[in-house]
């Protein structure tokens, strides 16, 4: 492994200049040789690479045009025990490359190893041309064109999709179109997302994948992406035109900034597609195993990722490939952000301990570059050590799986009255004082898990289309199905599931933090109970349409985003304090947590199993949040507004479209009647 990161960044890979080919690519220390081997029609020719100081392997041919495929052969010694599999008959990609063809059509052919053994004495004589992806060389490109949104994270809103789920089964959207990133830039899907008042697409894995060997050996593939093969290449079955799909995404990024929309990656930088010791070397395993992966002192991947290795962040060669995709995919393709998958193995280096300021976290916070763009990390992995919710430094917005849970849990009647408090209100426990209510990037569903309608339909898992006998996936779901599980005609429970997906909505998209919307809940898609559909690629993940012909829950949703961009003291930039924040005397706290009789909780009050919060917001408007997650209706006294006399209900998760019943100004003290599973929000106004 080199001691520091080779060359300038812009020499990395292979490069065309007009029609000459210069390349400098990685290999372990104790590589004798490496080739790059051109690929054409049948047959391959060889250009014979030279070891420079800084420990890679440079060279240059001419006579090359863009599109020309190409891989690597490296030479050396066969010791798998120290984690050197070097072996010249397998064709390895560029870890560098922009663009990639092919896939892997031949497990057996792909492994480095002789027989059923990783650690076998003897490397495998199969080539694997022909049965593995390789690069594409690909023209120079300039930087992305257009100005960005550039949306404050106080105001940003989050829709997470996968490129081919959103499109598939969408009427208006051409047929050749559906599922590709042109497909995403479609007027219809713009205007619907605009419709719905969300700023920002979260796109599942788009770098180029492919099926770890787990997969590969059943036949089966990974629809989500989370198996990367190449971090600087778009993955080309999303593209409309073959062979387009870096001017596509180029484009399609364009045309979503053109309609004030942000586009943020899910990147998964913890593990790679070619999974444990027993997998194929594709690329990194080839080239320098114990300069890309966290292995033990036997040899064998160290897994904190569940996918059978891990990227080690303290490989220089690792921090450099991260920087150079990450920044490649701001300036040359455009992007605004990125989501960390598995994010807390980024700060663990070796594998070790988990450290906030890990030299790759550092790395990426640090850039000039990416220190302008959205980062979002996933704050845990596989393993205990791994679980660091609140855990990232300031450049960091994280996930908050502590609002997920905790909004679950009060609306099927669990736990006590001070979780719901503290994450409504921004999650200060965990991220003040480095950073603000915008760090905790606030989800009830995401695309690991149930969706909104299954969350309210099925108390377990139904995952037996994936082939697994129902051992993948979540049992922790904290979910209810309301009386029957799954599918029922019963107008009761199906009513009762509705207003509940809208109270859960509702808590969501005005709680202090950056609300993340899973793509499809809005259309009340269902996954029939799978709550791990990373492997289907079918009816079951792609989003249906059809709730656009009584469209009340998109209705729903766009009203309450409406309301908190209308509101201030919903897109806080600081937390509150229970204190004068409008008021220049101080008779006004910026939040108030009250009962129902609109006395102020006390302390011991919070740690009740209560299923009524009433919360204060004061601001310009001031609301009142009434959420009652009881079983029957309460009546609730309406405080004191301060400045004005009388509220106005302005959202109701108890009907079809959040739209509240026409009514009168309601004056502080009256006693209104809230229904049994209701969200109510309300608008302070001056009084008669």
């Amino acid at each position: 492994m080199p001691p520091t990161p080779p060359a300038p960044p812009d020499a990395r890979g292979a490069h065309l200049d007009g029609d000459v080919l210069r390349v400098a690519v990685p290999a372990a220390p104790s590589a004798e040789a490496v080739d790059l081997c051109l690929l054409g029609t049948g047959d391959e020719r060889r250009v014979a690479l030279r070891r420079g100081a800084d420990g890679w392997w440079h060279g240059e041919t001419t006579g090359i045009a863009p599109g020309t495929p190409y891989g690597l052969r490296v030479h050396g010694p066969w010791a798998p025990g120290r984690g050197v599999r070097t072996n010249p008959a397998k064709l390895l990609l560029d870890p560098w490359a922009r663009r990639v063809e092919g896939s892997v059509t031949s497990l057996a052919d792909a492994r480095p190893f002789a027989g059923d053994d990783p650690f076998s004495a003897r490397p495998s004589d199969r080539d694997s041309a022909g049965v593995v992806p390789h690069g594409l060389v690909t023209a120079p490109l300039g930087p992305a064109a257009g100005a960005r949104p550039a949306v404050p994270w106080a105001d940003t809103v989050i829709y997470e999709t996968h490129v081919r789920d959103l499109t598939m089964r969408h009427p208006d959207v051409p047929e050749h179109l559906r599922g590709t990133y042109a497909g995403l830039a479609h007027p219809a899907v713009v205007d619907h997302l605009v419709r719905l008042g969300v700023t920002t697409l979260e796109l599942l894995p788009v770098f180029a994948n492919q099926a770890e060997p787990s997969l590969l050996a059943r036949g089966r593939g990974n629809h989500w992406g989370y198996s990367t093969l190449a971090y600087l290449a778009p993955h080309p079955r999303y593209a409309s035109t073959p062979g387009r799909e870096v001017e596509e995404v180029r484009a399609t990024v364009a045309a979503l900034h053109a309609a004030g929309l942000e586009v943020v990656l899910d990147v998964v930088f913890n593990h790679t597609c070619e999974g444990g010791a027993d997998g194929p070397s594709l690329s990194w395993r080839g080239l320098d195993a114990a300069g890309w992966y966290a292995l033990d002192s036997r040899g064998r991947d160290v897994d904190l990722t569940g996918c059978g290795n891990t990227l080690d962040p303290a490989s220089p060669l690792v921090r450099a490939l991260v920087v150079d995709s990450l920044r490649y995919w701001v300036t040359t393709m455009g992007v605004d952000g990125f989501r960390f998958d598995l994010a807390s193995t980024l700060g663990r280096p070796r594998g070790g301990a988990f450290d906030a300021a890990a030299p790759l976290l550092t790395d990426i916070a640090g850039d000039p570059v990416l220190s302008t763009v959205k980062l979002i990390a996933e704050p845990w992995d596989a393993t205990g050590e791994g679980y660091r919710v609140g855990g990232f430094g300031p450049a960091w917005a994280e996930w908050n799986g502590r609002f997920r849970d905790g909004v679950r849990d009060f609306w099927r009647g669990h736990g006590p009255l001070s979780e719901i408090v503290t994450r409504v209100a921004g999650s200060s426990d965990l991220y003040w004082p480095a950073r603000t209510p915008a760090a905790s990037v606030n989800f009830v569903t995401a695309h690991d898990g149930f969706t909104l309608a299954d969350l309210v339909s099925y108390e377990r898992k139904h995952n037996d289309a994936n082939g697994e006998r129902g051992r993948d996936g979540t049992d922790d779901n904290r979910s209810a199905n309301h009386g029957v599980e799954g599918p029922t005609s019963d107008a009761d429970v199906l009513a009762l599931r509705a207003r509940q997906a809208r109270n859960l909505l509702a808590t969501l998209l005005l709680s202090a933090g950056t609300p993340m919307l899973l793509g499809g809940d809005e259309l009340g898609h269902t996954q029939h109970g799978n709550n791990n559909v990373y492997s289907l690629d079918d009816e079951t993940s792609w989003r249906s349409w059809t709730a656009l012909s009584k469209p009340d829950l998109v209705d729903f949703v766009a009203r309450a985003l409406a309301l908190r961009r209308a509101t201030p003291a919903l897109r806080r930039t600081d937390f509150f304090y229970g204190r004068a924040d409008t008021d220049p005397d101080g008779a006004a706290p910026d939040i108030a947590w009250l009962h129902p009789d609109a006395r102020e909780l006390t302390e011991p009050d919070f740690h009740h199993h209560r299923r009524t919060l009433v919360v204060r917001i004061d601001g310009a408007p001031s609301l009142l949040l009434v959420l009652h997650a009881g079983s029957s209706a309460v009546d609730v006294v309406l405080p004191d507004a301060y400045g004005d006399a009388a509220w106005v209900p302005v959202l109701d998760a108890g009907t079809p479209t959040g739209a509240p019943d026409p009514a009168d100004k309601l004056p502080a003290g009256e006693v209104l009647t809230v229904p049994a599973h209701t969200a109510l929000v309300l608008r302070a106004v001056p009084g008669v």
